[in-house]
């Protein structure tokens, strides 16, 4: 891919780098293209601008698996037209976290109206290095200079978009972990009043977090350079905190390694910049980490910057319902906590929420409308709900909302997790609305607690026949949590549970299935 530069042309590495002119100019010219490719805006295209990039082409997407490994998926694109392909590269969990759906992304990507490759977040590196193998060899059209397009790009109303974040009030957080857990997970509540946002059960909730400042110190320290100095308009602490992805090292901090160094330390730095691991380390080279493996790079604070991902806002799933709580929203959110050799790694913004941001705090949020996921239409459709650990979420979110609305429909909740003494969320809330009669079944699964691991999909199988009469009468199942494990067993679950209890062989459970899901009758919320 060519990166389109803005004019004039930033001036990044000092007079003093040992380039010629010739070398300067280009290194300058790419690292501003960078500096365009992350502030630019985004537009999601409509169905009909869709429709119209995409043709009439209708191959039913068979590589949309989260479960697919890439080299699948693009086999099954082989012979496609580029936005095909660019759809298959991608981390096939229409998630929202860019703006787009995959397919809607792709498209965008293809007719030169995106000019960022990197905002699918699930996929990261590997999507980011194909989707620009794709371009280079598919002849995309032209994008629009980067300067341009974030000039153009509509940000869409306040709240409503990642582009246009709203601010809401942080109120408060509560452990649901009890004394022995090993998880840390957080009942988070914000305040919508003051910005005026509202939702609908089954969408997602932006936070536009920071990084913790700790880490931010680290790498300026490993950097040498001074925390006040200017980056964009803002100090390099400040830059690094709130603008800067701090995670896996970019390839382009790798080139950028790799044009200040030589010999051997210039030939791994290249290596990595194409996807290899010369050392078989990189799991361990965030930007710290890479600071420190390649501690004798002299780089300035403005080219490394530029270098670095910008830090993507984070989207959970809402587990409150506006009707039940006008004004509020609530979370349930797993703190990422886990080490790498000596070193500890903590996720961005479920550490941000777990402990750094504080009550009263204003908090940068937005709605991010969901893609088919969804409570039924007709509020007498009996639903069943599959969401173990924090999967819970649009669940609480969907029972809170049928009982605001007096729904009569039938709802029934398989519910799983570790241990059931400490890691029962919302109990005595499921508890009270399965006395009250909300909740018409509410079927546990505790891996932990017994000497063989319990899972909601084996309880799916123990429960089939009674399962398999709501599909018959006409419920809508929905899952949401891991998409290449758990989503993927409870899929093979319910083929199963459709075979042996509808009399089906293997390959009608599966039609059986995919029938339930093109009518929207399956619908997952995965990440």
């Amino acid at each position: 891919m060519t990166v389109q530069t803005p004019s004039p042309i930033v001036q990044v590495l000092p007079e003093t780098a040992p380039f010629s002119e010739e070398q300067r100019s280009w290194l300058n010219g790419f690292f501003a293209g960078l500096l365009s490719l992350d502030n630019a805006g985004v537009t999601a295209l409509s169905p009909a601008e869709n429709a119209a990039v995409m043709g009439a082409a209708d191959d039913g997407a068979p590589w949309h698996d989260p479960a697919m490994e890439m080299a699948e998926r693009m086999k099954l694109a082989e012979g496609k037209p580029l936005p095909r392909k660019l759809f298959a590269a991608m981390a096939q969990q229409d998630c929202g976290q860019c703006g787009y759906v995959c397919e809607t992304y792709s498209a965008a990507i293809a007719s030169g109206q995106e000019p960022r490759l990197n905002l699918c977040a699930p996929g990261g590196k590997d999507t980011l290095r194909m989707l620009k193998t794709l371009v280079e060899e598919g002849g995309a059209a032209p994008a629009a200079p980067m300067a341009e397009a974030a000039a153009a790009a509509p940000a869409g109303p306040l709240g409503r978009s990642r582009e246009n974040p709203a601010m809401a009030t942080f109120l408060s957080r509560r452990k649901l972990n009890g004394e022995g857990s090993e998880k840390e997970t957080w009942h988070v509540e914000f305040d919508l009043s003051e910005c005026g946002l509202d939702y609908i059960v089954g969408d997602a909730f932006g936070i536009v977090a920071r990084n913790d400042p700790r880490l931010a110190d680290a790498v300026i320290a490993l950097l040498g350079a001074r925390p006040d100095a200017p980056v964009n308009g803002k100090t390099l602490r400040e830059a690094l905190i709130s603008d800067c992805a701090l995670g896996p090292a970019p390839d382009a901090l790798f080139q950028l390694i790799s044009y200040v160094t030589g010999g051997e330390t210039r030939a791994k730095a290249k290596r990595l910049a194409a996807g290899e691991d010369p050392d078989g380390d990189l799991d361990r080279l965030d930007v710290l980490g890479t600071l420190h493996k390649f501690g004798q790079a002299k780089l300035s604070a403005e080219a490394f910057v530029e270098a670095l991902d910008p830090l993507q806002p984070r989207l959970y799933s809402i587990s409150s319902s506006h009707r039940a709580t006008p004004g509020r929203i609530t979370l349930t959110v797993d703190t990422v906590r886990y080490k790498i050799g000596t070193r500890p790694r903590w996720g961005v913004a479920s550490t941000y929420l777990a402990e750094r941001v504080q009550p009263g705090d204003k908090v940068p949020v937005y709605v991010q409308r969901a893609h088919g996921f969804g409570l039924p239409e007709n509020p007498a459709t009996p639903v069943i709900m599959c969401g173990p650990g924090t999967g819970i979420a649009p669940f609480r979110a969907f029972l809170h909302d049928r009982r605001a609305t007096k729904a009569p429909g039938r709802n029934w909740l398989f519910f799983g997790h570790q241990r059931r003494a400490s890691d029962f969320f919302y109990e005595d809330e499921l508890n009270a609305m399965k006395q009250e009669g909300v909740l018409t079944g509410l079927t546990l699964a505790w891996s932990r607690d017994g000497k063989e691991k319990i899972y909601v999909q084996d309880r799916m199988r123990e429960r089939g026949a009674e399962l398999f009469a709501w599909l018959e009468q006409g419920a809508h199942f929905y899952v949401c949590g891991d998409a290449k494990r758990m989503a993927k067993d409870v899929e093979r679950a319910m083929v199963d549970v459709v075979a042996e209890h509808g009399g089906r062989s293997a390959d009608e459970a599966v039609a059986y299935v995919a029938a339930l899901k093109k009518a929207g009758r399956y619908q997952a919320d995965v990440y």
